[in-house]
């Protein structure tokens, strides 16, 4: 008989394998293990140990016997569940779970993961059901970026009867979650009713799904390409868009565009009320508004006709404070950077710390001391990277903030010692 399975390709990749011990993850790692070549290629696996329900040492037992018996190396990794996290806790063991394979995952690996067909049309009702458009109908991906390399789902177009007919032409064992026969859960409320009762009228509701998901996904590549061109067009840095060539597009390009932005620079996915908003406030509002949105950590901000993409939480520390001699880059809390380029060390060690208001400094040239407050906003410094604007003294002297405002003494020896001080602002 035929296996069900789809064939391998004759030049495999090294995978690791996420392995739960249930039925499809245990085809997945036999059907590869059964493959010469993808032995030769290298074939690890991984289990997540959520801890969440009363076997879960058992299943981790099960997983290393039989890896074991199939000389596979695993690795288990405990994870603690978020239970307080807002987002439900079948989320939050989702989000540790692909934390945990992000940490496992080398970087000459792919991700092997068990969806299949089922998996998908779920994920397709799922998402229609919460009204997505088609970036989200695109549902499961057979291959996507993934870590420090790709997910790759070898088994997304068989359906989870053709897995279960395996493993049992096989002779494989594995494990039952409980939990997966609760239908407390929206994706289990579908699987064990809805999609049930659609297949006793349409028997192939769940490939009809699928396809549809797969030609969304064929959909949402073509736009991505001319998302991306048109994001290119738009940016005037990383982070920051153009308010006005923004506006030249049309509205539906324009959102999503503003959802591809967030998406490549790896902050919470841009809501609804967060595209409504940058359209009612922050795109109309005049060119010296500091009009701006925020969301789960992250906000875009409007200033000076540009869109400013910016976590919620960039700022140094009030009471942060350390010493630096210059002799190698300091790492600012921010995630930013201040290096001393073209000379071994300070002349003396300077005291770095946060602004805390009220500073004065002296510029080359001048008698008298200045606000550092007017100077910064004369400089055109944004609001919120004045706050991660890190402080050189000298004692009590001001000596330089960062590297747009540099006090006489201390440009004087730069000058002398051809050497020039470098700030880097932490970003989102």
């Amino acid at each position: 008989m035929s296996s069900p399975l789809p064939n391998l390709s004759a030049a495999p990749r090294p995978v690791l394998v996420g392995f739960s011990g249930g039925l499809d993850s245990t085809v997945l790692l036999h059907w590869l293990a059964q493959s010469p070549a993808q032995r030769d290629a290298g074939v690890r696996a991984v289990h997540v140990h959520h801890g969440l329900q009363p076997a879960a040492d058992a299943w981790a037992q099960h997983c290393q016997a039989i890896c074991t018996a199939w000389k596979i190396e695993l690795q288990v990794i405990g994870v603690d569940v978020a239970r307080d996290s807002g987002h439900g806790l079948e989320a939050a063991a989702r989000h540790a779970r692909r934390d945990a394979f992000a940490r496992a995952l080398r970087p000459d690996e792919q991700l092997a993961l068990a969806h299949h067909r089922d998996d998908q049309a779920e994920t397709f009702l799922l998402r229609a059901l919460r009204g997505s458009g088609v970036d989200g109908l695109a549902a499961i991906r057979s291959e996507a970026p993934f870590a420090t390399g790709t997910v790759w789902r070898p088994l997304l177009q068989v359906p989870r009867a053709a897995l279960l007919a395996y493993a049992q032409s096989q002779a494989l064992q594995w494990v039952d979650d409980p939990s997966n026969a609760s239908d407390a859960a929206d994706r289990n409320f579908l699987r064990l009713h809805v999609l049930p009762l659609l297949q006793q009228r349409w028997p192939q509701a769940d490939a009809a799904f699928a396809r549809s998901a797969a030609l969304c996904a064929q959909a949402q590549q073509l736009l991505d390409v001319s998302d991306q061109e048109a994001l290119r067009r738009c940016s005037v840095v990383p982070g920051v868009l153009d308010s006005v060539r923004l506006l030249r597009l049309p509205r539906e390009r324009r959102a999503r565009l503003l959802r591809q932005w967030v998406r490549n620079c790896g902050l919470p996915p841009l809501p609804a009320a967060g595209v409504e908003a940058i359209e009612r406030e922050l795109l109309p509002a005049a060119h010296d508004a500091d009009a701006q949105f925020a969301w789960q950590g992250a906000r875009i901000r409007r200033w000076r006709g540009q869109l400013h993409l910016l976590s919620a939480t960039l700022a140094l520390p009030p009471h942060w404070s350390v010493h630096w001699d210059g002799r190698a880059p300091l790492a600012l809390p921010d995630g930013g950077q201040l290096e001393l380029l073209g000379a071994h060390r300070l002349a003396t060690p300077l005291q770095v710390s946060a602004r805390r208001g009220g500073e004065r400094i002296q510029l080359p040239g001048r008698s008298h001391s200045h606000a550092l407050k007017d100077l910064l906003q004369q400089r055109g410094l944004p609001p919120w990277q004045r706050r991660q604007l890190p402080l050189l003294f000298d004692g009590e002297v001001l000596m330089a903030a960062g590297d747009r405002i540099i006090a006489a003494p201390l440009q004087h020896w730069l000058d002398e010692h051809d050497a020039q001080l470098r700030w880097t602002p932490g970003a989102a």
